[in-house]
Order: structure tokens, then C-alpha cells, then sequence
């Protein structure tokens, strides 16, 4: 699953560009996940035809489309919200079921985290020319890829059911703590949504300082 929250600028095209970028970013997120399941010893992505950078295959009508342009409308340019179909695997046939479901969980933000440095990383070398027209555009275009991909990352690493953090946690929780897994995965849900509609600006500001730490002055927003 993947969720982000942008300032955008007001025109058709960039919604366009956005939405084309979010796609993309989100569609690498899930193949992530299939791909180091593989390494691990599970074929159920590879096996289901999601290992491919082919849209059809992992585009969710309503998560993909619909959603983050009716969001970037009724915000009036302020919020998308999106995800792909999450890629299978099963647990079971990782060679260490807990410990390599939290590994599989983290690709997909680690992907998205790798993404952003690379193209945080253009923005900074082409930043000097930035007087150049095209260059100028190329940069705003490398910082809205960095800012999806750093806030998908952030979002999904959040310990809250179904979003790849909670997988995580509960990789990483000791035998002895499976009460909070079942609270979580009880209202884990419930929990997510309160934080969307009304705790989300603790996280906009980890998602602004990771940009700029990555972008550097080559920021935009």
C-alpha cells in the first residue's frame, strides 16, 4: 500500500506528471516486496506475474486513479492519496517465516527511500544550471519524485496494519509482546485512520526534513 501527502502547483499537466510519478513509485514499491520474497525463498509473486513493470498488472482502478485525482481536486491541490494491488507472498515459505516477512515489509519503503536519493542526488548536480529553462523544470520534476517517494516511504513505515511498518513491528517483537499484534491488528486500522485525518501533520514534518536533507538547495518545496 502506498499513501502521500503534496503540495502541488496548480495545472492539469503536473496533476498528470504526479499521478504518473505516484504510479510508478508505488508500482516499484509492491514489485520490491515480490522480489526480495523471491530472494527468500517464496515464488508466489513471481509465480502470480507481479514481478513487471507492466502498469495493467498492478494498477488498482480506484486506489491508483480515482482516488488521488479526487483527492487532489477536493483539496484543491493539497493532498493525494494512492496505492497499487499489493503484490502476494506467503510467509510460510520464507526460509525464517518472522524475521524475512519484516525484511519483505521494509523493501517496499527502502525502495522508494533508494528512488528518492538517486534522483535527490540529479537535482543537486543540475541545481547550478538551474537558470537553464528545460534544467529548471528537470529539477522541479526530480523534487516531486523525491517528495512521493520519501513521503510513500514514511507513510508506509507507519506501525499500523495493513501499512508495511506494522510487519515490521511485529518482525521485530519478542514472543512475549503478541498482545499488542493482536491489539494492532484488531484496531490497527481504526488507529491509521485517526492519524490521517487528524495526526498527519506529525508526520509531514519527518517527511519535509528527509527531503531537504536529501535534496538539499536544490529544494523546492
Amino acid at each position: 500500500m502506498g499513501g502521500t501527502r503534496l503540495i502541488f502547483m496548480d495545472s492539469i499537466p503536473f496533476l498528470l506528471f504526479q499521478l504518473f510519478v505516484l504510479i510508478f513509485s508505488v508500482i516499484i514499491h509492491e514489485i520490491s516486496h515480490g522480489a526480495i520474497a523471491l530472494r527468500l525463498g517464496d515464488t508466489t509473486a513471481r509465480d502470480a506475474g507481479r514481478l513487471t513493470l507492466n502498469p495493467i498488472k498492478h494498477v488498482d482502478l480506484f486506489g491508483s486513479v480515482l482516488l488521488p485525482i479526487s483527492l487532489f481536486f477536493i483539496s484543491g491541490g493539497q493532498t493525494t492519496l494512492g496505492w497499487a494491488k499489493p503484490v502476494p507472498y506467503n510467509p510460510f515459505n520464507l526460509r525464517k517465516p518472522k524475521l524475512h516477512a519484516g525484511l519483505v515489509a521494509l523493501a517496499g519503503p527502502a525502495s522508494n527511500i533508494l528512488i528518492a536519493i538517486f534522483f535527490g542526488i540529479i537535482a543537486r548536480v543540475l541545481f547550478p544550471l538551474a537558470q537553464v529553462s528545460f534544467l529548471g523544470e528537470l529539477i522541479l520534476a526530480f523534487n516531486v519524485i523525491v517528495l512521493t517517494n520519501i513521503a510513500l516511504a514514511i507513510f508506509n513505515l507507519l506501525p499500523f496494519p495493513p501499512l508495511d511498518g506494522s510487519k515490521v513491528l511485529f518482525a521485530l517483537l519478542p514472543d512475549g509482546f503478541q498482545e499488542i499484534q493482536h491489539f494492532l491488528n484488531r484496531y490497527g486500522f481504526f488507529i491509521l485512520l485517526f492519524v490521517i485525518f487528524f495526526g498527519f501533520h506529525f508526520v509531514t514534518p519527518v517527511i519535509a526534513f528527509i527531503y531537504r536533507i536529501i535534496v538539499g538547495s536544490a529544494a523546492i518545496f
